[in-house]
């Protein structure tokens, strides 16, 4: 119970949501994903990046992982174990992992929390809170194919960052967007950040006159 003195839950703090970016390719999805999340404003974002991101970041992106952080509200090292999120008393909305390495896959599939960025996700799975993990890799392999089984059954999404087409993209902005609004969906966040499928417009070019 609160004392006399201490002041109770502030009813105005927004939720919090975990973003974790691995060094799996394409950062760019993180990037677009904190900065649609920055611009809605609804949400406490909590960053969390592995050592590979750092690297991946610069390499993909020709951004500074400073540069990343400061989209984020709060920004964790991924050595400290002490931080809020690495506790299942921290509410948080859940967390997604964006892009997924299939290293940081195996270890989460596996109970492997051997840095913030895994034990949060770890905290998520016995909270029987929401994980999205945007897996990025191709071809797979058998060991991969398991290890997402294994994360499902235990309660993740799994969320590969296939692209739409049906909105007619125009531009990899427009690819981007489509995954980081399928991301927000997972967690029932309110966005307009793509057009979402209304069905046919026009059927008079299709043979059959409809979504095929």
């Amino acid at each position: 119970m609160h004392g006399g003195d201490e002041p109770g839950p502030d009813p105005a703090r927004r939720p919090r949501l975990i973003v974790g970016i691995t060094g799996a390719s394409a950062p760019q999805l993180a990037v677009h994903l904190l900065t649609a999340l920055r611009a809605l404003g609804t949400v406490e974002t909590h960053l969390v990046m592995s050592r590979a991101a750092h690297r991946t970041v610069e390499l993909e992106t020709g951004l500074r992982p400073a540069d990343v952080a400061a989209l984020c509200d709060v920004s964790h090292r991924r050595g400290d174990i002490a931080a809020d999120i690495a506790s299942g008393s921290c509410p948080t909305m859940g967390m997604a992992v964006v892009p997924c390495s299939m290293k940081t896959l195996a270890a989460i599939a596996h109970g492997y929390g051997d840095d913030l960025l895994t034990r949060a996700a770890d905290v998520c799975l016995k909270e029987r809170r929401r994980l999205v993990l945007a897996t990025r890799e191709t071809p797979l392999s058998l060991i991969h194919l398991r290890n997402m089984v294994a994360v499902t059954e235990a309660g993740a999404v799994v969320l590969p960052p296939v692209p739409a087409y049906y909105h007619r993209p125009a531009s990899l902005d427009d690819l981007l967007a489509h995954v980081t609004g399928r991301i927000l969906d997972q967690f029932g966040i309110e966005h307009g950040v793509f057009p979402r499928w209304q069905g046919p417009r026009d059927t008079t070019d299709s043979p059959t006159g409809g979504h095929v």
